[in-house]
């Protein structure tokens, strides 16, 4: 099969990947929760041929399609999870919620159905060539405060995979070659005791108290961690909606980051005796949760300048009048600030420009510079732990206005437009050609796994989410 081919089967089957990633953005659903996605994904698998194994890792909703067999085995990883309070209706220049509690605001629905419409590709070269090779789609749920994959590695779901490849949606097409922000997330419950806040106040021990407290003291601790680290938290429970109770119980939940998994737990360690201290100080109890974690993420060069010449080899259209239109309309709903730094969130998908060929446009219509980044993103990603046990490179393709912001209303209502739907196949193609390559060119599979067992040898994995704690499945809302 010709690079010409592999576009060509991309382009005959477009009906049918759109339909795909259609039905996924019209059934939003959170973390652990996919379970229309997953089924229908599941389903679209067997019917492009391959065997599928449902329910992997002990999550419902986590699968395992597979064609082929023998050497090398090269996986895609595919996403379909929303994100709570996104809900959007598609095409529109202002917030319009859909009826969904849940929306595609960070194009998901894009990336499950690109890394799918790859591995048919690959799986059509196999089949064509009547040649060995195993090819694999990996549909990881929760990557959205889940850490599905984080789940899946540690349950061995990719074991004996040679190679994986994935891609993000963004509004630029580059490699993804910086690393990424380890995280823990645990839920903090404190305990206290009720009581009539104005009769009897003093026989009262407020657990919203402790939770303020502990609140008060991490951003206290901030100043004292190192510049990287970020800590967010959520007020989940605040002990009801009565001001004349002293609140009994309470509860928030917080996410700590930091480059390497060692920093991350050293903060952690702080953040805890912070909570110890403030339940002290209340007479309250205090309890923890483990949610979730994933590690950092490990750049795998020699792949990145496969997958890199795979992105060179795809087609970047110039964007339509009816496109251009559209996202200068996007464009003018971002705040002066997203504006103005606009060209710094590029940089965290890989572009490597001074944002100088834009001027004038709103949409990206070229391939950044490949350059290896020594530096983490600000974000985090469960693609991580899959890294550390698998050679991993990911690329970032045009799908949005420039400027749009991940997690938001404008990046949710240009999940199904023309211009998404370009640039999900553009990643596919850039995919399924450097997997071709690797099927081909063996000394290159083997520099990739070169380069990826002498890091191991001096980097054993150690999953950060600890062997008792099970993926927790928030409820509906």
């Amino acid at each position: 099969m010709s690079n010409d081919h592999v576009r060509e089967y991309l382009e005959s089957n477009e009906d049918t990947f759109f339909k795909v990633s259609k039905y996924i953005f019209e059934h939003p659903e959170i973390r652990f929760q996919e379970h229309e996605s997953a089924t229908f994904f599941a389903d679209e698998c067997e019917k492009a041929g391959f065997t599928v194994e449902r329910g992997v890792a002990n999550i419902e909703t986590a699968f395992v399609a597979t064609y082929g067999s023998g050497k090398p085995v090269i996986g895609f990883l595919g996403e379909f999870d929303a994100l709570s309070g996104l809900g959007q209706q598609a095409f529109e220049t202002k917030p319009t919620p859909d009826g969904n509690s849940a929306g595609h605001g960070c194009g998901h629905n894009l990336l499950g159905t690109g890394a799918f419409a790859a591995a048919c590709a690959a799986k059509d070269y196999l089949e064509k060539n009547n040649l060995p090779g195993t090819v694999k789609f990996f549909g990881c749920p929760a990557e959205e405060g889940g850490s599905g994959k984080t789940y899946m590695v540690r349950e061995g779901v990719f074991e004996g995979v040679d190679i994986a490849l994935t891609w993000h949606p963004s509004p630029a097409n580059s490699i993804m070659s910086a690393s990424s922000l380890a995280n823990y997330q645990v839920y903090f419950k404190f305990e206290g005791v009720s009581s009539h806040a104005a009769a009897s106040p003093h026989l009262g021990r407020s657990a919203l108290d402790a939770v303020e407290l502990m609140s008060s003291g991490v951003n206290y601790l901030r100043e004292h961690v190192v510049p990287e680290a970020r800590m967010h938290y959520a007020y989940t429970n605040t002990g009801g909606i009565s001001p004349n109770v002293v609140q009994p119980v309470a509860e928030v939940l917080y996410l700590v980051r930091a480059p390497h998994v060692k920093q991350v737990d050293d903060i952690f360690k702080r953040v805890v005796k912070i909570a110890e201290g403030a339940a002290l100080m209340t007479e309250t109890k205090m309890t923890m949760k483990f949610d979730k974690a994933c590690s950092n993420y490990i750049p795998n060069r020699a792949l990145e300048k496969v997958l890199y010449q795979g992105l060179l080899d795809s087609k970047v259209e110039p964007p339509t009048e009816e496109e251009e239109s559209f996202a200068k309309a996007i464009w003018e709903t971002l705040t002066p600030g997203e504006k103005e730094s606009y060209v710094d969130g590029l940089i965290g998908f890989g572009y490597a420009g001074d944002g100088s060929e834009f001027e004038g446009k709103y949409v990206c219509d070229s391939i950044s510079p490949y350059e290896a980044m020594d530096s983490a993103l600000p974000g985090s990603t469960d693609v991580a732990d899959v890294s550390w046990v698998v050679p991993t490179a990911q690329l970032s393709a045009a799908t949005s206005a420039l400027g749009t912001p991940l997690h938001t209303w404008q990046m949710t209502t240009q999940g199904i437009g023309t211009f998404a739907t370009k640039g999900m196949l553009r990643s596919a193609e850039a995919m399924a050609k450097a997997a071709i390559h690797l099927f081909e060119n063996e000394e290159d599979f083997k520099a990739v796994r070169a380069e990826f067992e002498e890091f191991q040898a001096k980097n054993p994995y150690t999953c950060p989410i600890p062997a008792d704690v099970q993926p927790t499945i928030l409820p509906k809302n």
